[in-house]
């Protein structure tokens, strides 16, 4: 089987049958209250949550005074993807990953793509019953290096996915965090133990902005920034450009001054392109000029990795050295066309190019 061929396997089999009994699993990170509420520690909402309701995210439910997870094993999505679709360009380049994903979100983003999922209520979709063990298996026998928790907010499901890393790890795959970062840091910190990269899709820089788009602040998200590169997990961010809404020159450049300073040069940074959806339909695609402008100010900022996203065939989809600016990583799409890497280093000049690439 060629390697095109096997990424875009879809595991859509699983979904034939729900699962009728129910899954859950008792939460970390939470308070018990004397009143029979509990109190969720996992984000920053932090959410008070009386007897036989669910918080902020929608599946983190009190039953009889304990916080359970509702969507422990019980994906809703199973596919295997690139991993350069997550986007890491810069991580197992040209690999699958294993991408999973249940129910869940605790931010409220007006444009999110996979809204059907992520704003909806557990028993909204279908899933199938996978314990960590059966995802550790397929992706074994699917050949993926990788577990991907995406599409959703993974920290909606942390349980679910900190068992499955922790079982991955054991058994040589590594664990890819695709998210808002819209987490505390204890759990955050212990997630870290078994995390390998992150992607962290950033929806503005200023707190008004966030407020307006997701219901949420910037604040936490920052931080959750530093300390995936603190502990070492491989980091790139995306940055969604929105037309009127986040796309100004100064919160681009506040943005910018804030990365250099906090993450260095060396973090990849993705501008990709927005384009009408879910409950923000009356703004047009991101003009590719915008981006390109944005894309200059971020190169000139001194960001040795900048690219564009959801502009097919872009030049800024490739992968350039920083030092002999020759085109080390060529590609099409998801796939790739050359890989001038070797040991970790441009094959032409010899510089050290971030990222983890064996």
């Amino acid at each position: 089987m060629s390697t095109k061929k096997k990424i875009t396997i879809s595991f859509t089999i699983l979904f034939l049958f729900s699962v009728s009994a129910a899954l859950s699993k008792e939460a970390k990170y939470y308070e018990k209250l004397p009143s029979g509420e509990v109190q969720c520690l996992l984000c920053p909402r932090e959410c008070l949550i009386k007897e036989g309701q669910v918080g902020n995210c929608r599946v983190r439910k009190n039953v009889n005074g304990v916080l359970e997870s509702i969507v422990y094993a019980k994906p809703c999505s199973v596919n295997l993807d690139p991993i350069e679709k997550k986007p890491l360009f810069h991580f197992l380049p040209g690999t699958p990953s294993l991408s999973i994903a249940t129910v869940g979100c605790n931010l409220r983003c007006v444009f999110c793509q996979n809204w059907s999922i992520s704003q909806v209520e557990p028993d909204d979709v279908r899933y199938t019953k996978l314990f960590p063990e059966d995802i550790v298996k397929i992706a074994k026998d699917k050949g993926a290096p990788s577990i991907s928790y995406t599409y959703s907010e993974p920290t909606s499901f942390f349980e679910y996915m900190y068992d499955c890393s922790l079982l991955a790890r054991k058994n040589g795959i590594k664990n890819v965090w695709i998210t808002c970062g819209y987490i505390n840091q204890d759990p955050l910190k212990e997630l870290c133990t078994v995390l390998d990269a992150a992607n962290v899709d950033i929806k503005g820089f200023y707190n008004k902005t966030y407020r307006w788009i997701a219901g949420a602040k910037i604040d936490p998200i920052l931080e959750t920034l530093k300390t995936l590169k603190e502990k070492g997990v491989w980091l790139e961010v995306g940055y969604l450009v929105i037309p009127t809404v986040n796309d100004s020159d100064e919160e681009i450049d506040a943005m910018l001054e804030w990365f250099i300073q906090n993450l260095g040069p060396d973090v990849p940074l993705h501008f990709l392109r927005f384009f009408p959806q879910h409950k923000l339909t009356n703004l047009p695609p991101t003009p590719i000029t915008t981006l390109e402008k944005i894309y200059e100010k971020a190169k000139k900022s001194g960001i040795n990795y900048v690219y564009i996203g959801n502009v097919p065939g872009h030049k800024a989809n490739h992968t350039y050295c920083p030092k002999c600016k020759k085109m080390i990583i060529e590609r099409k799409g998801y796939f790739l066309k050359q890989f001038n890497i070797k040991n970790g280093r441009c094959k032409y000049c010899g510089q050290k190019i971030s990222g983890v690439w064996e």
